[in-house]
C-alpha cells in the first residue's frame, strides 16, 4: 500500500515537473519579458513618445494605453523582436526599432483597436 502510493506522488510529481519545465522552454522562454527586455523596452516607449509619428497620433485620436510585448518566435533577431503597441480609439499603432542599434523608434504597422467596440477599462465600476 504505501508503495503504491509512493509511486502515485512520485508521478503526479514528475508530471508537475515537466509541465513547468516544458512552460519555460516552450513559452516563457519566448514570449515573457525578463529583466533586461524590460529595460529596453521601458526605453524604447520613451523614445517611441517621443517620435514625430506618437506626435502625429496623439493629436489626431484618443490614446488609452501602450503595452509593450516580446516575440522571440517570429524569426526576428534583436532587437527587432521587441514592440509597443499603441491602443487609441480609433487604431492600434505598432512601433518597433529602426535599425540593429534601435537610435529611433518608428511606426510600422496599425491595427484595428479593441477600443472602437469597449470601453476602457479604467476607472473600474461597482
Amino acid at each position: 500500500m504505501k508503495k503504491k502510493i509512493f509511486i502515485t506522488l512520485l508521478i503526479v510529481s514528475l508530471c508537475i515537473n515537466i509541465y513547468f519545465l516544458g512552460k519555460q522552454l516552450l513559452i516563457d522562454q519566448w514570449y515573457v519579458a525578463n529583466e533586461e527586455d524590460e529595460t529596453i523596452l521601458g526605453e524604447m516607449v520613451v523614445k517611441a513618445i517621443n517620435s514625430n509619428e506618437y506626435r502625429d497620433i496623439s493629436e489626431n485620436e484618443q490614446i488609452i494605453s501602450i503595452k509593450t510585448s516580446v516575440d522571440r518566435n517570429k524569426g526576428g533577431v534583436f532587437p527587432y523582436h521587441y514592440n509597443i503597441f499603441v491602443f487609441t480609439n480609433k487604431n492600434k499603432h505598432l512601433f518597433s526599432c529602426e535599425d540593429d542599434r534601435c537610435t529611433k523608434v518608428e511606426k510600422y504597422s496599425e491595427m484595428y483597436s479593441d477600443y472602437r467596440d469597449e470601453r476602457p477599462k479604467l476607472p473600474f465600476i461597482n
